[in-house]
């Protein structure tokens, strides 16, 4: 790490200049790729008092989070070839300045619509960034060890703002008030602009190349439709209208798409990426990995507030041994991957998450921070933080730095996306279960302990299943697949 944040100046691939050192283009991107990572959850447990203050529905308090949710990944994709093609400084000054000013407008808003077309904004600005600071650090770090390790780096402070989202919300919610959860944002990314300003060098993938229009809307349609109708199936369940029409639909345009690109000389998504076997079993691997992880978040909180009866900040503040396991797993795979094999490393990794997953299915109505809490976390979020640097880093290591945007952009709506159906597919299954168990007689602290064990357990099961597709990822020291 001595080397990585050293104080030696680069040269700018696209600037011509002498770049800033490298520990501040690191700070930089990892800062933009903590604040995206961060608002994804941020909000969940300031949503009622957002309710109550602005007077909102069920509906209105939905459209909070899914507003964020659908344009962050239905605009990633986007948002990953426009740094390619545009330049990823600029991109990434756009994206931020994006996300910035809708987290201003969405702390003053004054109604439930404002509030939820700003966070729609701040979902398209997220978009553009995140895909950005990944590219970012894979054209600014040399293939080798030092990517490696910014990439580790990148990983766990992306791992860290998710895991800090309950606690950050739950605190600025308790002592001040909601609006801080989105207005805290402001001075924040203020200060990381002027350090990217400073910071980072201009560079482009493939000058001379135009956007790809039809692509982006027909991606961006497709996967905001299919997104909205995986959310609406919790609520209205898989046959009804109004999840299956947005479905289909989304299939269609996702289908629609596939026959676009392959007549387009210029395509937003190269079809050929997808045989490029690092890029679609990472991107795999990822899906699932993002089906029961990001799930774990929400059935704890869940579980300890609603089941233990913590308070917001105590249930906060409980995830923050959570917080150092993904943190000090994505850490140590990078020394590990100089040592041993990588696809071992990303096995040994899944293995551990399933298996704390299965551990925290044992969760009862009566049960303790340590033994519920703790213990389970620790092993499923080391085992995942030690899971997700691998799997980037094979990823990116098969194309060349013109796709590297865009292999981002997939990573990222990847694990979006997988977090989005899993977190779906659990939600239905643990209601079942809750539904099963009070008609059965039990206490409602009993039935929702029992729903949350069975999306644990099945979550493992998800997790195990991704991990199996590590074996398909490349030798070290293998030859490239060509993209």
């Amino acid at each position: 790490m001595t080397e990585l944040l050293g104080q030696r100046q680069r040269t700018g691939r696209g600037g011509g200049g002498t770049a800033a050192p490298a520990w501040a283009v690191l700070m930089a991107v990892c800062a933009g790729q903590f604040l995206v990572v961060l608002d994804v959850s941020v909000v969940n447990v300031a949503l009622p008092s957002m309710r109550t203050s602005l007077g909102m529905g069920e509906t209105g308090q939905q459209w909070v989070v899914n507003a964020y949710a659908l344009t962050f990944a239905g605009f990633l994709l986007l948002g990953g070839r426009a740094a390619d093609l545009f330049g990823r400084k600029r991109v990434f000054l756009t994206g931020l300045s994006l996300f910035t000013l809708a987290s201003l407008a969405g702390g003053l808003a004054q109604d439930p619509w404002m509030l939820i077309t700003a966070r729609a904004v701040q979902g398209l600005g997220s978009a553009v960034l995140a895909p950005t600071t990944l590219s970012i650090l894979t054209t600014s770090f040399p293939e080798g060890p030092e990517r490696t390790r910014a990439i580790g780096t990148w990983t766990a402070v992306g791992a860290g703002g998710g895991a800090a989202g309950a606690l950050v919300g739950g605190v600025l919610t308790d002592y001040l008030s909601w609006r801080w959860v989105l207005l805290v944002n402001v001075p924040v990314g203020m200060v990381v602009l002027a350090g990217a300003l400073y910071s980072l060098t201009e560079s482009r993938g493939a000058a001379g190349r135009r956007l790809d229009i039809p692509g982006a809307v027909l991606v961006t349609a497709g996967v905001a439709a299919l997104a909205y109708g995986i959310s609406q199936s919790e609520s209205h369940g898989w046959t009804s209208v109004d999840s299956l029409l947005p479905i289909v639909a989304g299939l269609v345009l996702l289908a629609v798409l596939a026959v676009v690109e392959q007549r387009t000389a210029q395509p937003l998504i190269p079809l050929r990426l997808f045989g490029v076997r690092s890029v679609s079993a990472a991107n795999t691997v990822l899906l699932a990995s993002g089906a029961a992880t990001f799930a774990t978040w929400y059935f704890l909180s869940l579980y300890m507030q609603g089941v233990l009866h913590w308070s917001p900040v105590k249930t906060g503040v409980s995830f923050l041994p959570h917080t150092v396991a993904i943190i000090a797993g994505s850490k140590l795979a990078p020394r590990l991957m100089a040592r041993i094999d990588p696809r071992w490393i990303g096995a040994t990794g899944g293995a551990l998450a399933a298996g704390g997953l299965a551990w925290q299915s044992t969760l009862s109505a009566h049960g303790s921070f340590a033994g519920t809490i703790l213990g389970p976390g620790l092993v499923t979020m080391f085992g995942a933080g030690l899971l997700m640097t691998p799997i980037a880093a094979a990823a990116v290591s098969g194309v060349g730095p013109g796709e590297q945007g865009l292999v981002s952009g997939l990573l990222n709506t990847s694990r979006q996306l997988g977090g989005a159906l899993g977190l779906t597919i659990l939600a239905t299954t643990a209601a079942d279960r809750i539904s099963a168990r009070t008609a059965a007689g039990a206490s409602y602290d009993t039935a929702l302990a029992s729903g949350y064990a069975r999306a644990f357990l099945i979550g493992a099961a998800i997790i195990a299943a991704g991990t199996c597709l590590t074996a398909f990822l490349p030798k070290p020291g293998a030859r490239k697949d060509a993209a």
